[in-house]
This record gives C-alpha cells, structure tokens and sequence, in this order.
C-alpha cells in the first residue's frame, strides 16, 4: 500500500488501541510508483501527527517515518530494532509523559474526533507546492505553521477534550485545567467560548460546568 493511503486516523487508532509507537514506511521519495508521490502526502501527514502528539503532551518521537526500499532488507531490519529499543526505553504510552490513562484517552479521543477537520486544514493550509523533503520539514518546523497550528486547530482540540471530559459529569474550572494539563485561563477561555456557543452551561449549585 502506498504511504499517501496512511490516513491520519489509522496513526491516531493505532495509539488509542494502546501502541506504544507507529513507524511508517515508504518509498525514498523522488522513487513514487504513482504520479500522486504519495510518499509526500505522508511526509505531510507524520508532520501534522507529530504536532498533535506534542500538544497533547506525548513524545513525538513515538512516531516515525523512514524511507526503506524494498531491497533495503538489513536496514529495514536495524530499523525496527532502533525503533523498538528507543520505544522500550520511552516507557509505554503516557507514563513517562505524566498522563493518567483516562485523560490519555480523552486527549487521543478528541484528535481523533477532528480527524476530517484537520485533514482539510491540511490540505488547503499546510501543504507546499514544492517536493522535497527539505522543504517539507522546513514549512513544518517554521513559526507560520506554528502559527497556523495554534490558529485553526489548537483551541478546537482544547474545546473538543473539554466536552468529552463533561460527559462524566460536571466539573469546576481547576478540575478541567488539572485533568487535561491546561491552564485555567485556558480553561475559562474556552469556557466562555462553548457557552456562547450553547455547548456548555454553568451549573450555579455545583460550581461547575456541565454540557448543555
């Protein structure tokens, strides 16, 4: 299958069903079997995964994308053995990161959520004409897709983990900000925002939000 077909959510799924890491590998690029270079597409896709990871408070590095031939039997195979020995001595999924595993999954659960959003956000705001990998990381790694990320996704992500949260029932702002790791100006700020949106209501007896 080609690297352009790993969708975003296939990546997502992989961690929410308890991976400790997702390796990803395509054709060098430059060496596509489809007009599409969907090694590119995919270089796009691990650029924007790696982001979310972060700003949900995984390690990046969980996730990797290597070129391997499919005549490069031995480094496809020092590959996997790097990659596991670096993911062993990560530890496994969120416990290094100091994530309980109930707000773990409500963080993965809410990137999740935003997969068809973001995948467009993608397509029309972070994907650069030229094909290189060079320019690729460069965008990527540049304060206007820093810019870009905290603009159209950021606070989508916060208000989406913040709704899946309130379904176990209502909590008070310094509860919010403790379970998901998010400051209470944060947490007041989204607040503000979902109840003019008629998603949350503040529940005067209990001192605490709940969903609408």
């Amino acid at each position: 299958m080609c690297t352009g077909r790993v969708d975003l959510a296939f990546v997502l799924r992989a961690f929410q069903k308890g991976a400790d890491g997702v390796i990803v590998g395509g054709c060098w690029p430059g060496e596509c079997h489809y007009v599409t270079e969907g090694n590119y597409d995919a270089l796009g896709t691990m650029h924007l995964c790696k982001k979310l990871l972060a700003h949900i408070g995984l390690r990046p590095e969980r996730l990797r994308l290597e070129w391997i031939a499919a005549s490069e039997g031995t480094r496809f195979a020092q590959i996997m053995t790097d990659f596991a020995r670096e993911l062993r001595e990560l530890g496994a999924l969120g416990v290094p990161e100091g994530i309980e595993s109930g707000s773990l999954a409500i963080k993965l659960a809410a990137v999740d959520q935003l997969v068809p959003y973001m995948k467009l956000v993608e397509r029309e705001k972070l994907r650069i004409p030229t094909k290189t990998v060079e320019a690729y990381d460069a965008f990527y790694n540049s304060d206007e897709a820093t810019a870009l990320f905290d603009e159209m996704i950021a606070d989508k992500l916060a208000i989406s983990q913040i709704l899946l949260l309130l379904r176990g029932g209502p909590l008070s702002t310094g509860e919010i900000s403790r379970k998901l790791g998010l400051s209470s100006s944060e947490v007041a700020k989204h607040m503000n925002s979902s109840s003019s949106q008629g998603l949350v209501r503040y529940d005067r007896e209990r001192g605490a939000y709940a969903r609408a």
